[in-house]
């Protein structure tokens, strides 16, 4: 198995109609016999939606990963010097996370996970959840297409004839993704259908 024993960070961004998608992944790392360190962004910290609070998501990530998500900058600092995981996953991954990411803005715990394996030129895998992803996030896009470890889950448009700037990754193929991450690949076809 691949990600036998691998150490996992796993960013959870607030697109919060995507949450749910996130457990059956958790579940598939650990049976993979892989560590699963969660780190949640502030929007999934605070923010009650109609598809739970928030209070109720960090229990049940906090189970399913069976430790309590890292919360704080300061918390996944020493992921950088420490060489703490073997590869980080936002998942999903907002487009506000990806606009800062792709522009190198470190204002939470996600960003500075993933600056800190950026650092040690590890793996960051994306899982793009947004409104504009074909939209003005587009460059966004593109410059994380092209920067050294940095791999993208496949996406799809979730509504093309309502929302036509949209797409979301199939979240189903997080772990084959990272697979192919920790061996330095990018998994294909990248873009796909939306089958999930």
């Amino acid at each position: 198995m691949i990600l036998q024993g691998k150490i996992i960070g796993l960013g959870i961004t607030g697109s919060h109609c995507t949450l749910a998608k996130i457990v059956p992944v958790i579940r598939e790392f650990i049976k993979n016999e892989a560590e699963v360190y969660p780190v949640i962004s502030p929007s999934v910290q605070k923010c009650d939606t109609r598809f739970g609070g928030a209070e109720e998501w960090v229990k049940r990530i906090s189970k399913e990963a069976k430790r309590e998500p890292l919360k704080t900058i300061m918390e996944v600092e020493p992921f950088g010097p420490g060489k703490l995981i073997d590869v980080m996953v936002i998942a999903p991954c907002t487009g506000n996370t990806l606009a800062k990411l792709s522009n190198g803005i470190t204002d939470t715990a996600v960003l500075m996970a993933a600056k800190s394996q950026l650092r040690n030129q590890k793996p960051v895998v994306i899982a793009v959840s947004t409104n504009d992803g074909l939209g003005i996030n587009l460059k966004s896009m593109a410059v994380v297409l092209n920067t050294k470890n940095i791999y993208l889950v496949p996406f799809y448009q979730d509504d093309p004839g309502n929302k036509p700037n949209s797409i979301v990754s199939r979240m189903d193929l997080i772990v084959p993704a990272v697979e192919a991450a920790v061996q330095g690949k990018q998994i294909q076809p990248l873009i796909t259908s939306g089958v999930d």
